[in-house]
C-alpha cells in the first residue's frame, strides 16, 4: 500500500498514519529485545520504543545495533584526507565486526571491487592482512596464469577425463 500522505516511500508504508498500535505489535512477545526489534520494524523511533517499554534509549540502540538494524559510528568510513580523488575508495577505513562475524564493506570499496550485495568475493590471508578480491576477477587472474602452461587447443577437462578412463581400464584389466 502506498503512503497515504506521501511522507514515506517504503513498502509497506511505515509512516505514523499507517503504524499498528504498539500494544498490537508486541502482543505475544516475551523478551524486551524481541519487542524492540518488532517495534522498530513497525516504524517506531528509538525514543518512542524506549518510552513505551520503560527502558533507556541506549538499551534500544544496543539491541538494534546487535541485531544488524543499525551501524555503529565505528563501522562508518574514517574521514580520508583529500589526497585521493573523490571517486576512488579511501585508503584507510575502520569498521567493526558485527553479529556473527559480519563485516560491512563500505560503498566506495564495493564500487572499486565491482561487487554488489549477493556477489561472491575471495578472501585470502597475506601474512597478517586480509586480502579481498572480486570472485570473477580472481577467476580471470587464475585463468591467465594457467593459460601460460596450457597450449592452445588443449582442453584440461578432456585430458583429465581421458586419464581417468585409462586408469579405470587399467584397474579392470587386473
Amino acid at each position: 500500500m502506498a503512503c497515504c500522505d506521501g511522507c514515506c516511500d517504503q513498502e509497506p508504508c511505515v509512516c505514523v498514519c499507517e503504524r499498528r498500535p504498539m500494544d498490537e505489535v508486541v502482543a505475544g512477545l516475551t523478551t524486551k529485545a524481541d519487542k524492540i526489534r518488532s517495534l522498530f520494524r513497525a516504524g517506531y523511533s528509538r525514543s518512542e520504543i524506549a518510552g513505551f517499554l520503560g527502558v533507556r534509549y541506549q538499551h534500544v540502540r544496543n539491541v538494534l545495533v546487535q541485531s544488524g538494524f543499525m551501524e555503529t559510528q565505528l563501522s562508518q568510513p574514517m574521514p580520508a584526507e583529500d589526497v585521493e580523488p573523490k571517486d576512488s575508495a579511501p585508503v584507510l577505513v575502520r569498521t567493526a565486526i558485527g553479529p556473527g562475524g559480519r563485516v560491512v564493506i563500505p560503498a566506495a570499496y564495493r564500487k572499486a571491487l565491482e561487487v554488489d550485495e549477493g556477489d561472491y568475493i575471495v578472501m585470502q590471508m597475506d601474512g597478517d592482512e586480509l586480502r579481498v578480491v572480486n570472485d570473477e576477477k580472481e577467476f580471470e587472474r587464475a585463468r591467465a596464469v594457467l593459460k601460460k602452461y596450457v597450449p592452445d587447443g588443449v582442453s584440461l577437462v578432456d585430458e583429465l577425463i581421458a586419464e581417468r578412463r585409462r586408469e579405470a581400464a587399467a584397474e579392470e584389466a587386473m
